[in-house]
């Protein structure tokens, strides 16, 4: 009976999910098929999720346009320096605010806890104008060091350093250990749940943006996969196609997409850690 109703509710599970999935199985049936067949292709036949006839032909067309591998590499650089700057910012903070007694904590968490209700494009101005002072537009570095500093990130390890037991580290005080110590050789391991998580979240963060690389970055040699891609696609829509569309989209979603399914295990223990730990 218990197997039985396993089966019935997956069953009806599957069904929303499937739904919620059908855009993106289009996306990527559209992405196969050829141009001149999707041309010729009306709103009265309509576009099935089964490509026919299937073609490599929107993708080879896309990896050969000079500049896209120039682009995954700055969303690589982007994202990996902005998810690593972020993990030593928030780690470090988080466990400051969490577990070391200085003047004025309480007046630094109220102002963390306040960007948190500060939308980013809020503060695009000032950073732009800041930024352009200093010459850096066009560049990595202005890409990745405007969000290093991310209120969510310590606000995240700082609740996370709060649930871990007072006795371990009291015991390691006992033992002569200095904070420092305690924080790289206890409190980083037992944390390794939620730096996953807040590594994971930012990597997709960064690989997603849009918003601040158009901001920033006007030269094409430095446009991140999202915004070289969105570049590209007024040109496939006026001449190449809908499929050369879709094979863009594809292209800048697949890395994500297998990202989060290699560590999803980790993404729902850390969740779920966090949600017992209240």
């Amino acid at each position: 009976m218990r197997r039985s109703n396993q089966f019935w509710l997956i069953i009806l599970l599957s069904v929303p999910a499937f739904i919620w999935s059908i855009p993106t199985l289009w996306m990527l049936s559209l992405s196969f098929q050829p141009n001149d067949v999707l041309a010729r292709t009306t709103s009265s036949t309509g576009l099935g999720l089964i490509p026919f006839p299937f073609t490599f032909e929107n993708y080879w067309a896309l990896i050969s346009y000079g500049k896209t591998p120039q682009w995954f590499l700055n969303s690589l650089l982007v994202a990996g320096g902005m998810t690593l700057g972020v993990l030593v910012v928030s780690t470090t903070a988080g466990f400051a605010l969490a577990r070391l007694k200085f003047p004025y904590k309480r007046i630094v968490i109220f102002v963390c806890l306040l960007g948190l209700m500060i939308p980013e494009q809020a503060v695009f101005l000032p950073l732009y104008i800041m930024f352009a002072d200093f010459g850096w537009h066009n560049s990595l570095p202005s890409l990745i060091l405007p969000r290093i500093a991310v209120p969510i990130g310590v606000f995240l390890m700082m609740q996370f350093f709060r649930g871990t037991p007072k006795e371990i580290i009291e015991a390691a005080k006992m033992e002569g250990a200095g904070w420092l110590q305690v924080f790289w050789h206890i409190m980083l391991p037992l944390s390794r749940p939620a730096i996953t998580t807040l590594a994971i979240l930012t990597f997709l963060y960064a690989w997603n943006d849009y918003l601040w690389p158009l901001v920033s970055a006007q030269r094409p040699e430095v446009f991140t996969v999202t915004l070289g891609l969105a570049s590209l696609q007024s040109n496939f829509a006026q001449s190449e196609g809908l499929g050369r569309i879709m094979a863009s989209g594809v292209t800048a979603s697949l890395p994500i997409v297998i990202l989060f399914l290699i560590f999803q295990r980790h993404v729902v223990q850390a969740l779920s850690l966090g949600g017992s730990k209240g």
